[in-house]
């Protein structure tokens, strides 16, 4: 959307709600500098916020409030498969014992709207509602293997390839080798590509019209994630479970 588009003082609102999100709270004078506006400025919208149990003063911080938990929560519940999917993410959850999360992809890039820990689940950064770049993970990888090239390449092009490891594949050219490789095995891997230490393995989820509603992901610590079980048993069992889940999702 070109600027001429959008309002000024609505940016500049979205700009310190983005800087508390950042930064986790914020003075009216840090929030000033970060945006590049006056304190009175940031202070009437502060205000705005306030009014409407956007944010939250905490002493001499401002934080984001609980308002916006519970309209990720409305978004989150809208959403058909989040409704059908949760069952499936569970039972895989169980089966494998380790983390397992579903991606959806929106303006680009990914997002978790449903996950579970298995029995031997690792902890990791990922949290409902939290956004990635779809090339630095196992699920976002199926998902952009499998969008139409043209959308694929749109969303290279708008968001770039940036490092979020050492290990993350930032070269366009590669990423694209890596990309059809995908598409013909029907899964993806990511080795330590988002977070050091974990592997995951990514499966694309089909709508009933054959287009892509997310990526599936399992994903565990390296010294388990190997072997016949990586290379094998878990792609093997999150195809099947994705396919009989399309297949109920066609039938509803």
């Amino acid at each position: 959307m070109a600027d001429s588009d959008t309002i000024k003082s609505d940016e500049t609102l979205l700009s310190i709600i983005d800087v508390l999100y950042e930064e986790g709270g914020a003075t009216v004078t840090e929030i000033a500098d970060a945006v590049a506006v006056s304190k009175s400025t940031v202070h009437r919208h502060l205000a705005t916020l306030q009014k409407h149990h956007y944010v939250a003063k905490e002493e001499y911080e401002y934080v984001l409030g609980f308002r916006f938990l519970d309209l990720g929560g409305h978004v989150r519940q809208r959403d058909p498969i989040y409704k059908n999917v949760k069952m499936t993410v569970k039972d895989i959850a169980e089966e494998t014992g380790e983390f397992v999360g579903f991606l959806v992809e929106e303006h680009g890039l990914g997002t978790y709207i449903y996950s579970e820990w298995g029995s031997e689940g690792v902890g990791n950064d990922v949290r409902i509602g939290r956004r990635i770049h779809l090339h630095q993970s196992a699920a976002g990888k199926a998902i952009l293997a499998h969008l139409p090239e043209e959308r694929a390449a749109t969303i290279i092009d708008e968001h770039g390839l940036p490092e979020r490891t050492p290990q993350t594949i930032t070269d366009r050219e590669e990423l694209e080798e890596n990309l059809e490789t995908i598409r013909d095995r029907g899964y993806a891997y990511a080795f330590d590509e988002h977070t050091e230490g974990l592997w995951g393995i990514g499966v694309p989820v089909h709508n009933v019209d054959g287009s892509i509603a997310g990526g599936l992901i399992v994903a565990g610590p390296t010294y388990r994630m190997r072997g016949r079980q990586l290379e094998d048993e878990f792609p093997e069992f999150l195809l099947g479970a994705t396919k009989e889940f399309e297949l109920n999702m066609s039938h509803q």
